[in-house]
């Protein structure tokens, strides 16, 4: 065997391990686990979720090849595509997943999201990191505080640091005794306080000064937003590796 023919052979080798290394989706290593995250998708089915002021989930949801799928279509009733929560509540947390969508998707994740039949949507309590594919998502691409990584209404990030439709994204919440920073894809995107005197005037800018319960709860559900009807029909959106460590 040549000299090449080895190092072809070495670096083949080296190839097969680290596929064979790989952490399968919806998992959490020993380490991870030490360190006290939990997974909040277990890659097989819904459990832990249901949708906002129903029992179970809409019939647009369901778990495809490890992901939580959204597919409908804008005929669809809300309550099919209603927005999921998780069954438990959380107030000081660390909050990783990935989301991959079809163009022009409009979507959230939400977290503080009180459930009471007072607030008919989770957005009447929820804050808004948001999903928007920026090439086509009309309008909420084209305006500042409503694009992909920003505060929805509240707070835009410098760069949208989001990928082409069909890849997959990484968003990281810390909501942390009231401090908030946001990652979209490995990138710090927005670092602030909630509920101080500077919060509560932004809110006074915007729509949420009519919603009475908007980030008045300092804990709640994750939401995983059910989209608006923006896009093709039957568009979808993907979930996964969804997982939680919550802080002292």
């Amino acid at each position: 065997m040549t000299l090449g023919t080895k190092l072809g052979v070495l670096v083949a080798g080296f190839a097969i391990v680290g596929v064979a290394c790989a952490q399968a989706p919806n998992t959490l290593t020993e380490q991870e686990q030490h360190d006290g995250w939990k997974l909040l998708f277990n890659g097989h089915d819904l459990s832990g979720w249901h949708s906002y002021l129903q029992k179970g989930t809409g019939k647009d949801w369901s778990v495809v090849d490890g992901a939580i799928q959204l597919k409908k279509t804008n005929q669809d009733p809300a309550a099919d595509y209603a927005d999921i929560v998780t069954d438990g509540e959380y107030k000081n947390f660390d909050l990783k997943l990935e989301w991959k969508a079809r163009p022009c998707i409009d979507s959230g994740v939400m977290f503080d999201v009180h459930e009471a039949p007072e607030y008919h949507n989770t957005y009447d309590t929820g804050v808004e990191m948001q999903i928007a594919d920026l090439a086509c998502t009309v309008p909420d691409s084209r305006i500042l505080m409503e694009r992909s990584g920003d505060i929805f209404d509240m707070i835009s990030d410098r760069v949208e640091y989001v990928k082409d439709a069909g890849e997959w994204n990484s968003f990281e919440i810390i909501q942390d005794h009231g401090r908030l920073t946001l990652f979209q894809n490995g990138h710090k995107v927005i670092e602030t306080q909630l509920w101080d005197k500077q919060w509560k005037d932004l809110i006074k800018g915007t729509k949420f000064a009519h919603f009475p319960g908007y980030s008045k709860y300092h804990s709640g559900h994750i939401s995983l937003q059910g989209t608006e009807p923006k896009g093709e029909p039957g568009e979808k959106l993907w979930f996964r590796n969804i997982m939680i460590k919550e802080l002292p």
